[in-house]
């Protein structure tokens, strides 16, 4: 029970920095929306409360912050994200709850893999909800905004969220677990 409560105001907390977060990347214009700033509080859900944490909190995230900001536009960009954010969350918490090494290497494992699974998610999301409404969703649209404008925020979180996770394992608030008992994973 303490453990549940603790993983929701901490789900609760990263909901509150996603939705803040995008306030200060965006007084850089250029940069700003390619630093893909509701991202990072997601991933680092998942790793640290779990994936229902993380995928509820990547579901809700984009849609809360399209209906109180605005922004991102709800169709089809915040309803694309929230299907993209919770895949994240979703895939990032699932490995790492189930990866039997959790050290610094354990989080780079599972955002790349989360973040493959989240832009293909994405894709595929765009292009049902693109197709619905008579636009077309190209292989080029899909390279350019799944990676090549998201290059600048997929390096932020390749660096930022292992290091946040280090400096949480640090200061002893998330521990590493160097093995996983044969008798829990059973």
């Amino acid at each position: 029970m303490k453990q549940k409560l603790k993983n929701l105001m901490l789900a609760a907390m990263f909901l509150a920095l996603g939705l803040v977060l995008p306030f200060l990347t965006g007084q850089i214009p250029q940069v700003g929306s390619m630093l893909l700033p509701m991202h990072i509080p997601v991933f680092l859900c998942g790793l640290i409360c779990g994936w229902q944490y993380g995928a509820a909190v990547g579901l809700i995230l984009p849609l809360l912050r399209s209906a109180l900001f605005s922004m991102p536009p709800l169709f089809p960009t915040a309803t694309a994200m929230a299907f993209e954010l919770m895949t994240y969350g979703l895939v990032a918490g699932l490995l790492y709850g189930r990866s039997r090494w959790q050290c610094v290497r354990a989080p780079y494992r599972c955002l790349v893999i989360a973040m493959l699974a989240g832009r293909v998610v994405w894709g595929l999301v765009q292009a049902v909800l693109l197709g619905a409404t008579g636009s077309g969703f190209t292989a080029q649209m899909f390279v350019a905004g799944a990676f090549l404008n998201a290059i600048p925020g997929i390096v932020a979180q390749l660096i930022l969220v292992p290091a946040i996770m280090v400096a949480l394992n640090r200061t002893g608030l998330v521990r590493f677990r160097r093995a996983r008992a044969v008798a829990a994973a059973e």
